[in-house]
């Protein structure tokens, strides 16, 4: 768990949405407060995310974007709940970052699990084959090429995985936590994160060979 700041005790016994009205009116103690106390949430979601070429640490770093912009955003007449305000804004600022990456990597491949699964819990009607598109109209014929291309991959990483890995990845696509995982394969946290950058590494080393064909 993070540690919240001792220097932010003050704000312990205050709702989210005053303590957001105390940052936007330049409180930096409470900025950090409050970006100590969201930072499991910015975890959870930015393990949800891989952007090839960038590091564990800086997809967290964009999903600490998005927490921040929203306590600078935040408005209590227009939004009920900062909680709920906050998990759109590292979302789309999550889903901002991977669209960047995928137009700078020519749509690489993102993920082993299903590019035809939602792309984030809270809204199940973008999927990550959405997500991956960067054309604002595609050709039909040109889409079903596409998914037939995706479905490749899929079945071919489905093939190299190991039992544990295929357990893995599925309560993966589930948008289990990793602690969840570990905790229903009877394993340490470490053994699940090393098991899906082994996917990934699968996944990408298989899209790349089918490139070469």
């Amino acid at each position: 768990m993070t540690q919240i700041n001792p220097l932010g005790n003050e704000y312990m016994n205050m709702t989210d949405e005053k303590i957001v009205e105390v940052i936007q009116s330049g409180d930096h103690i409470a900025l950090n407060y409050m970006m100590d106390k969201y930072h499991d949430l910015v975890n959870v979601k930015a393990s949800k995310f891989f952007m090839v070429g960038a590091e564990k640490d800086d997809i967290i770093q964009e999903g600490l974007i998005g927490l921040y912009k929203a306590t600078k955003s935040f408005n209590i007449e227009k939004q009920n709940s900062f909680k709920t305000f906050a998990n759109m804004c590292i979302e789309r600022q999550l889903i901002t970052a991977l669209k960047t990456s995928n137009r700078q990597k020519n749509i690489p491949l993102n993920s082993a699990f299903s590019l035809n699964s939602a792309a984030y819990d809270e809204n199940d009607e973008i999927s990550i084959l959405d997500v991956l598109d960067v054309k604002a109209v595609e050709d039909p014929l040109e889409m079903i090429t596409k998914k037939e291309y995706y479905n490749s991959i899929e079945n071919k990483i489905n093939e190299s995985l190991s039992d544990f890995e295929r357990q893995v990845l599925y309560y993966y696509k589930q948008g289990k936590s990793y602690a969840s995982i570990a905790e229903k394969l009877n394993t340490k946290v470490k053994s699940i994160d090393t098991a899906i950058q082994r996917i990934r590494k699968k996944a990408n080393k298989i899209k790349q060979n089918i490139e070469q064909e």
